[in-house]
């Protein structure tokens, strides 16, 4: 196909499709501050499928080849960051007993605020979040103990750490959407 060819086809059929891809990924992947990156590596291989007669429905392709390419970049970000379980947070500086009244009080409230936030997750989601992060248990362990797939695990927990997360940030404890924050979920689901 001529370069002019492809040219207006990509501005007939693709970019119109820009506007919903990128509300589908902030709205779906509010973490991920590299839209434009996946964007564009998306266009490529949109282009890529089209050259080789691949390409059926442009914007079915475009949203699925996006959607893949957040999950891989999710997962990239877990392989490199190492899992702390929660169990280990009463070993950090940052719950030990303060020595000011204020920081103490202040600090018993924000581990109550986390507490209620896990325990508002629905039952199933909650168990596997202890599990996994109480007593440390791997993706397959969790699985094999409720009967569950491994997959239905990594659902579950990244459903409780959205709504954990939803639910610290309607309390002020946790910045707006977009603004980085220290990782909730950085864990190898190899483990």
């Amino acid at each position: 196909m001529a370069p002019v060819d492809e040219l207006q086809w990509f501005d007939a059929e693709v970019k119109p499709c820009e506007p919903a891809l990128r509300a589908y990924l902030h709205n779906r992947f509010p973490a991920l501050n590299d839209h434009d990156d996946l964007v564009q590596e998306a266009y490529v291989r949109l282009l890529c499928a089209r050259r080789e007669g691949k390409l059926t429905c442009t914007r079915a392709f475009l949203f699925t080849v996006t959607r893949n390419l957040a999950i891989d970049m999710f997962r990239r970000r877990q392989r490199a960051a190492t899992h702390e379980p929660i169990s280990e947070i009463m070993e950090t500086p940052a719950l030990e007993e303060p020595k000011d009244m204020a920081v103490s009080i202040e600090h018993q409230q924000r581990l109550e605020v986390l507490i209620n936030a896990v325990v508002s997750l629905p039952e199933r989601c909650r168990e596997v979040m202890m599990l996994r992060h109480m007593d440390g248990m791997a993706y397959k362990e969790i699985a094999e103990r409720l009967g569950i797939s491994p997959n239905t695990v990594k659902v579950h927990l990244v459903k409780g750490v959205c709504d954990c997360t939803t639910f610290l940030r309607k309390r002020g404890l946790l910045g707006p959407p977009g603004v980085p924050e220290p990782a909730m979920l950085t864990e190898d689901p190899t483990e």
